[in-house]
């Protein structure tokens, strides 16, 4: 086995492990929140199920491309160097620290750095909408629903239904997250993939993702948890759908990737600030932008890691 094929497979499950266990913040966070005392093998089952719907769907829709066409400017280079493998390395590392970064500017300027320029302009606009969306949305709720679920826990009868709310709108934001980072993981393999290729990663991902839910999302969780109210299901059912829907707008504008961390800061962000100013007194305000200000500055620490890392390849490949 030549350099170029280890580096391949190598990046793909490094890759895997590090995309999802960064992003399980995003889609499955609030779902493991407020399903702690589940089985970790049920809520496994059930992501499991979705994660190899969504994969074989893109597979047998697009010709053997499981990105969705995400991938289209982004050719596997030949032959695909050691440094290769440095993105999805420095990713784990600050999964870790738990830093929630970008995983498709840390991964994807690899293999195509002209088109950051584009990444950057749609993830933005995804920051932006789901920003003014949660405002607009939490304005509304915040008195209505928000402070009655603060208030009074759910019931067992309105628990069974939410819980089934849940776990619909969970699934639903589970298949649009997978569509858009698909590509920010099978970068590494080849387009199309042969059937055993397919199988392969398939087992290599519910593995990882088996890992991951059994160790409740790691120390990036931490961030869900710290906003208001998000392991309540209901609060966490309508987080869960407002992202969803705001994925699959950007899903069907077009094929370019985008970060779906800035997306889900910006939801969180902007539900923050609509409930601290419908509900809270003005003391509280100092601390929830100073720490709204820290995730934002977290997912940019992403974006010039990113940025600088181009220029480090650029020069490893020159010399």
């Amino acid at each position: 086995m030549d350099v170029s094929t280890i580096v391949m497979y190598l990046g793909f499950v490094l890759a895997s492990y590090s995309v999802v266990g960064n992003d399980t913040i995003q889609t499955l966070g609030t779902f493991l929140s407020s399903n702690e005392r589940k089985k970790w093998w049920v809520l496994w089952a059930f992501a499991g199920s979705i994660l190899t719907f969504t994969l074989l769907f893109g597979y047998f829709n697009y010709g053997g491309d499981v990105s969705y066409g995400r991938l289209e400017k982004y050719p596997l280079p030949t032959p695909l160097a050691w440094y290769f493998i440095l993105p999805p390395i420095i990713l784990l590392f600050l999964t870790r620290t738990g830093i929630p970064v970008s995983t498709s500017f840390l991964i994807l300027t690899f293999f195509n750095p002209e088109n950051l320029r584009d990444m950057i302009t749609k993830s933005l606009w995804g920051y932006i909408v789901a920003f003014l969306a949660a405002v607009a949305l939490y304005l509304i709720i915040s008195k209505l629903l928000e402070r009655k679920f603060i208030e009074n826990p759910a019931t067992r009868r309105a628990g069974e239904i939410w819980t089934i709310l849940q776990w619909v709108s969970t699934g639903f934001l589970w298949s649009q997250w997978l569509i858009q980072d698909f590509a920010n993981i099978y970068v590494y393999l080849p387009r199309p993939l042969n059937p055993w290729q397919l199988a392969l990663s398939l087992m290599v991902m519910l593995a990882l993702l088996a890992y991951i839910i059994a160790s409740k999302g790691g120390s990036i969780q931490n961030i869900v948890k710290s906003k208001t109210n998000t392991v309540d299901i209901r609060s966490a059912t309508i987080i869960d759908f407002s992202y969803g829907i705001i994925l699959f707008f950007f899903k069907e504008l077009n094929n370019i990737p985008m970060s779906t961390t800035w997306v889900f800061i910006g939801i969180l962000a902007g539900r923050e600030i609509a409930i601290n100013f419908m509900l809270r007194k003005n003391e509280s305000r100092r601390r929830m932008f100073r720490n709204l200000g820290m995730d934002l500055v977290k997912v940019v620490i992403g974006l010039v890691v990113s940025i600088i890392l181009v220029y480090v390849v650029k020069y490893l490949a020159a010399a």
